[in-house]
């Protein structure tokens, strides 16, 4: 019989570079399944609750917790261990009501931050696209696949704080010169600096942003940089 369906695991080799994983432990490990993030910057749910957070010490194990119903991403109970997880998202533990929130920080792409039981229903989307839809209203589209109808007049490149797991959207936060941004990859990522002058793209040039830090200042595309306040960042993101 022809095999149906896609492969639920790559060779430890070939994964990420960024996945904190013993890589001659055995021959494969978790694949992230197509979703709300691409799958060269999530982890899968399952090697977070073994390998990340170390809550279990199987994939057996992270597969039974799943399974429960023990496990949320976003306010949402998940119950597939190759579910992908990335930039913001939120898990919970549903026994202990532990919460986490992954962010990037020491260069490193995703590292999870304990956050207090205020913070786990919020979290801070970037805007990646912006149509006009039926009714003269505006559809935002986010960074982690999420979608809002709207009738705020916001900008792509902007942030957005929601409430989970509605995605109701609590405030916004302009990417504008002055704007406190978080750097979300290479190797600057979880450094925290100021918007100095945003430079418009050209035929071979993306957009740029000219980032200032206390004593140096660096020129990003924009793409990897993410508004996370004004004068500070307005939730925990390092």
């Amino acid at each position: 019989m022809a095999k149906k369906g896609g492969d639920t695991r790559v060779k430890r080799q070939l994964a990420p570079t960024f996945w904190d994983i013993k890589r001659k432990e055995s021959q494969f490990v978790l694949q992230v399944k197509p979703g709300p993030h691409s799958k060269k910057r999530a982890y899968p749910l399952g090697i977070i609750l073994r390998d990340i957070l170390k809550v279990t010490n199987t994939m057996r194990e992270s597969e039974k917790i799943v399974n429960e119903a023990k496990v949320k991403v976003d306010g949402v109970i998940r119950r597939d261990i190759n579910f992908s997880v990335g930039l913001m998202d939120v898990i919970e533990l549903v026994p202990t009501g532990q919460a986490y929130r992954f962010v990037p920080k020491d260069s490193k792409l995703l590292v999870p931050i304990v956050i207090n039981e205020n913070e786990k229903t919020l979290k801070l989307i970037k805007i990646i696209s912006k149509v006009l839809i039926k009714g003269n209203k505006l559809q935002y589209g986010f960074h982690d696949g999420k979608c809002v109808i709207s009738d705020r007049v916001m900008m792509v490149g902007d942030t957005c704080l929601v409430h989970l797991p509605s995605v109701e959207i609590n405030s916004h936060i302009k990417f504008e010169e002055g704007a406190v941004i978080l750097i979300t990859s290479g190797e600057n990522a979880g450094s925290i600096g100021k918007v100095h002058t945003i430079r418009d793209g050209i035929f071979s040039l993306p957009r740029r942003v000219i980032v200032s830090f206390e004593a140096r200042s660096v020129e990003l595309p924009v793409e990897i940089v993410m508004a996370v306040g004004a004068d500070k960042p307005i939730i925990k993101v390092n």
